[in-house]
């Protein structure tokens, strides 16, 4: 009951915005063009142009001849905006027609004009599962093969672990090591970003002036996995705070701006010079350093966006006070806001930014590069600091094949647009509103309490065995770039392709067998004596919470049924045929399934 009651106050806050007002103004953008809908078994495909300076587009959607459009919801619990075309509805009622418009958005508080409306009418699924065919030219040249998920990834404050209390009958800092050491030993993950590392907890004020031994032995940890830190400076330690009873989170971070900036910079400055001095410069020359965390969430940041503002520019001083090369960078907002407001102010006052990071649950990340290129900050990199399938806690689709797929559609639409797309988190040892109370229990962790892989730890080893190379792919068909989409690649022994069949719409997340798709790939240069296997991710297959459900597991499982679920819900192997050079398979949605083929001898 305790867990309800922090949850609906937190959702309740979480979406309150602080000042959204500007002095600048937002350009007025075109509508899309070639805007097209074409209905299929069970959804509708909107397909359109982009616009030159659209940070994303809204969906719009209406019946009838005549009246109103209405943003299309696929239930995120976030922005409804999406970066890119191509757009799959299976929110819409199969046999009846709609209207559809897509507009453009600047940002993400700001709707531009509609397109002409288009029609289309999602179809009643028949006896046949359509068809997607999906061909990989496995002989071209290729290109380097982006990984957003590698540079970053989110966790629980960092203080953590040192801490030796349990959860589960587990302890938490040794637990939270293991899986951050994970993340870097199997996916390749390079830094980890968290909050609080200015929290009551790391005490940085001593007796007798600064003291950051707690951060030491913090970051020696960290370091000593292969990780380094993204450094979010915050929140406010309470020596400092101007109003020290607002604070967030049940372990009471205080959110309210300092009592005097110049004491501010001063603690920063420190920080900064000693982790120069403790870990060498070329060293820390590699680390970024955020200022605050979603500050325009009133939640986050009892003080105005001017005070933020000036936060940053004290912020920014102090941190190049000590090498002008040391990256610092913000919003870290929530819902993509207030990049447009910091550019602008940075821009007027001459305040470095060397990334722009912020966040956004339940659709892929939006496109601000076109914020940066407004403002004059082409060249400042793109951190997405946070990123998931939802912003709320405890939430069953947290522990879900959808939210598995929901990671690779999410890491496809960010290659080569995004410089780290950091999933939150490594570890369900999260307290933001206290910690676990069960096993399965909807936590943002990508591994469980026990350190058992959820589905979207799957998706992310799926991720790490795509090879060097990508290669061009085609994909036609009900759905096909759509509902289906691929990511083909390859390296010196193999070739692997990885594809999933996903809608963005959350009230399908259990599944939705009007969208199940046959798929035939396709493979230049592949000849039927290669060795052909598939790794499977769905619905009871690497699914951890039907693993426990089948076991019938309580509030904690047993050291045996925690082995046990480690078996039942981990990704297997099997061999496949292939006819000619193509195999054909069935990919319900949600599922994805990555296709390793190679040649006689290199098995």
């Amino acid at each position: 009951m305790q867990h309800d009651d922090a949850k609906a106050d937190w959702d309740a806050r979480i979406a309150i915005r602080s000042d959204e007002e500007r002095e600048f103004s937002f350009p007025d953008l075109d509508p899309p063009k070639e805007v097209t809908a074409v209905g299929g078994t069970g959804q509708v495909t909107i397909d359109w142009s982009p616009v030159d300076g659209a940070a994303g587009y809204l969906i719009l959607r209406g019946t009838g001849d005549h009246g109103p459009l209405e943003p299309v919801d696929h239930h995120s619990g976030d922005i409804l905006s999406v970066p890119a075309p191509p757009y799959v509805d299976t929110t819409c009622t199969p046999g009846t027609p709609y209207r559809y418009a897509v507009a453009s958005v600047p940002e993400v508080t700001v709707v531009g004009r509609a397109s002409q409306a288009v029609s289309a009418e999602p179809l009643l699924g028949g006896d046949e599962v359509p068809l997607v065919s999906v061909t990989v030219d496995s002989v071209a040249e290729g290109k380097e093969l982006p990984k957003p998920w590698v540079p970053m990834i989110g966790s629980e404050r960092l203080s953590q672990l040192l801490c030796t209390d349990r959860s589960g009958g587990r302890e938490i800092g040794p637990e939270l090591e293991q899986a951050l050491r994970r993340m870097h030993d199997e996916i390749g993950v390079r830094t980890v970003r968290a909050h609080a590392i200015f929290h009551d907890d790391t005490h940085v004020f001593g007796a007798s002036g600064y003291d950051f031994s707690v951060v030491d032995a913090i970051y020696d940890k960290l370091l000593g996995i292969g990780l380094r830190p993204v450094v979010e400076l915050g929140f406010m330690p309470r020596e400092l705070a101007s109003d020290p009873d607002k604070t967030v989170f049940e372990y009471g971070a205080i959110i309210s701006p300092p009592s005097a900036y110049d004491a501010w910079y001063d603690l920063v400055r420190a920080l900064v010079e000693h982790l120069v001095e403790r870990y060498g410069r070329d060293e820390a020359l590699t680390w970024d350093f955020e200022v605050w965390n979603e500050a325009n969430l009133e939640v986050f940041w009892s003080g105005t966006k001017t005070e933020w503002l000036h936060l940053y520019d004290v912020t920014a001083a102090a941190v190049k006070s000590v090498d002008e090369r040391l990256a610092i960078g913000g919003p870290s907002s929530a819902a993509a806001g207030w990049v447009d407001d910091l550019l602008a102010h940075a821009a007027a006052h001459g305040t470095p930014v060397d990334f722009v990071s912020t966040h956004t649950y339940g659709s892929p990340p939006l496109d601000v590069q076109a914020s940066l290129d407004r403002h004059g900050f082409s060249d400042a990199r793109i951190l997405w600091t946070e990123w998931g399938v939802t912003p709320t806690h405890f939430n069953p689709i947290n522990d879900s094949v959808f939210s598995g797929v929901f990671l690779l559609r999410g890491m496809k639409s960010a290659a080569g647009r995004v410089d780290a797309l950091a999933y939150w988190v490594a570890s369900d040892h999260f307290e933001e509103l206290g910690r676990p109370p069960r096993f399965l229990h909807g936590g943002f962790g990508l591994q469980t309490v026990g350190g058992l892989a959820k589905p979207r730890y799957h998706a992310m080893s799926l991720l790490s065995r795509l090879g060097p190379v990508e290669l061009p792919v085609t994909l036609t068909g009900d759905g096909g770039g759509s509902l289906v989409e691929a990511w083909a690649s390859r390296d010196d022994e193999r070739i692997a392709v990885l594809l999933w069949n996903l809608t963005l719409d959350q009230t399908k997340a259990g599944g939705a067998p009007e969208l199940s798709r046959t798929v035939r790939v396709e493979l230049s240069g592949v000849y039927p004596s290669w060795e052909a296997t598939a790794t499977t991710l769905g619905i009871g297959v690497g699914d951890v919470a039907a693993a426990a459900a089948e076991l019938g597991i309580g509030d904690w499982p047993t050291d045996e049924q925690l082995a046990e679920l480690a078996e039942r819900s981990r990704l297997v192997s099997t061999p496949l045929e292939l006819t000619g050079a193509a195999v054909e398979l069935t990919l319900p949605m949600p599922s994805a399934v990555l296709l390793e083929l190679r040649p006689p001898g290199r098995g």
